[in-house]
This record gives C-alpha cells, sequence and structure tokens, in this order.
C-alpha cells in the first residue's frame, strides 16, 4: 500500500517502471472507488459519467448478465432482497460509512426499478423519475447534503415499493392503475370526476383498447387515428372534462404503447 500511496494519482500512459506496471491493476480499483466517494463541484472533482463508469468498475464483479446480485459487496454489506429495495436493506444503507457510494449504488438500482416500471406505468415511472432527477441535482447543486440526499432516496425506494401493492388496496389490476393514472394525472380532473368513476373510466379502457392493439399500431397512422377516436369516445361516455381530453388522450396512447407488445404477444 506504501507503494500505491507514493505514485497515486499516476497517469497510466506514462507507467515506464516494471514496479508501476504490477500494481497497475490494483491501482485502478483504487482509484474507482475514490472516484465514485468525491462529490462533483462546480470547481472540480468528477463528472457525472466518471462516477457512473467508477461505480460499473467497483460492481461489475457482482453482476450476473444483466442482475444485480450484490451491488453493495464493494462497501462491505451483505443484504438479501435487493431486487426489492426491501426494509432491512434499505436500512442497511442508512447506515453505511461510506455515504457518496451507498448513494450512488442506490441511485443505480432506483433507476433500474424506474425503467422496468416505465414498461408497465409510464405516469408513475415519470413522477418517480423527475423525484430521482431532481434529488441528484439538487445534490450537485450543493443544495442538500449526501446524508439528506441519501434519505430522500431511501424514502423514494420505499415509495416504489408501496406503488407495486396499489393492486390490492383499489382492487384494480396493473394494466387498469395504469390507465388510472393516465387520467388522474391532472388533478383537475381527478377532483371534477371523483376516484370511482375514473376506475369505471380505466377498467373500460383497458377492455376496448386491449382488444384493439396490434403489435405494430402505434406506427402505422390509421391505427393511432382510430385508437385516439376509440380513447375520445370512451371519454365523452362518461364526462371527462373536454378540455383536458386532448392531454388524458395523448397520455392514455402513451400508456397503450408501454403494454401493447405484451398484449398483442398474449
Amino acid at each position: 500500500m506504501a507503494q500505491f500511496k507514493a505514485i497515486c494519482p499516476f497517469n497510466y500512459a506514462r507507467m515506464y517502471s516494471d514496479e508501476a506496471k504490477d500494481i497497475r491493476e490494483e491501482g485502478g480499483f483504487f482509484q474507482a472507488v475514490r472516484a465514485a466517494m468525491v462529490k462533483s463541484t462546480p470547481n472540480g472533482g468528477r463528472s457525472a459519467a466518471d462516477r457512473e463508469l467508477a461505480i460499473q468498475q467497483i460492481v461489475s464483479r457482482a453482476v450476473v448478465s444483466t442482475e444485480i446480485v450484490d451491488i453493495m459487496k464493494a462497501a462491505g454489506i451483505q443484504t438479501p432482497d435487493i431486487s426489492i429495495l426491501s426494509d432491512d436493506f434499505l436500512a442497511e444503507v442508512r447506515e453505511m460509512d461510506r455515504k457518496n457510494l451507498a448513494l450512488e449504488a442506490l441511485r443505480k438500482l432506483i433507476n433500474g426499478e424506474v425503467r422496468s416500471q416505465s414498461k408497465r406505468n409510464v405516469v408513475q415511472a415519470r413522477a418517480f423519475s423527475d423525484r430521482l432527477q431532481d434529488a441528484i441535482a439538487r445534490y450537485h447543486a450543493n443544495a442538500i447534503t449526501t446524508v439528506q440526499v441519501l434519505e430522500e432516496l431511501i424514502n423514494l425506494a420505499k415509495d416504489i415499493r408501496q406503488a407495486r401493492q396499489r393492486g390490492e388496496e383499489t382492487g384494480l389490476s396493473d394494466e387498469e392503475i395504469a390507465f388510472y393514472d393516465a387520467l388522474a394525472q391532472n388533478g383537475s380532473a381527478r377532483d371534477i370526476m371523483g376516484e370511482p368513476k375514473l376506475r369505471v373510466i380505466a377498467h373500460e379502457l383497458v377492455t376496448s383498447v386491449k382488444n384493439t392493439v396490434t403489435v405494430d399500431w402505434m406506427h402505422r397512422d390509421a391505427a393511432r387515428a382510430r385508437m385516439r377516436v376509440l380513447v375520445k369516445k370512451i371519454l365523452r361516455k362518461y364526462g371527462y372534462p373536454p378540455d383536458l381530453q386532448d392531454a388524458a388522450v395523448q397520455t392514455v396512447l402513451q400508456q397503450a404503447e408501454a403494454l401493447s407488445a405484451e398484449w398483442a404477444e398474449a
């Protein structure tokens, strides 16, 4: 380690000594750890791309195919249920000494959860993505500390997990919840229509749209036009506010696109 400290930081392009070459791999790993733990500042530090690269290097040994097996192993944390961001896992993250490393790893996990959710519920995924980006942006602007942003991400992870349980609580399927969210995205529409009626509309949208979609409908103008007419007809049938219909139709179509591939293969 004394040898490593004596030559670090170093430029790989100028490593001419045999001694330096012998510890090049070890040095690269320690540089990756250091990069991940350096907070980006306007006057220096690492860029977002550099931090991402460092984290990828650190966790590369813990990744099998596309599944994150134990992303926190490099930080000395042992936990099950990472894939569902369990309370035990989040509690361990909160208590970690290496807050910057915990932050980067948790951000990576949440981002993966949001990307996965975007294939099922575009409105909900967009809301979670905005919260994640906002928290990280305020952190990089030094508006909040590492501990504060870590706490925000932990709360966000809990909200993502809780969102998965909405079907059991509301009696709606995941598909119906996705269309409900598309209709209720505008607060005024939700207040005017009320939750029970929006649930009824969401149920009919799932039934009607699901029976209409084809694999490539979103790529054909005529098919998109028919889908738009179908959605508008259902909204008018239940008295959805006319001045809010265009925005609702657009969001419903985006949601239909997210689910249509799965539906067409069923």
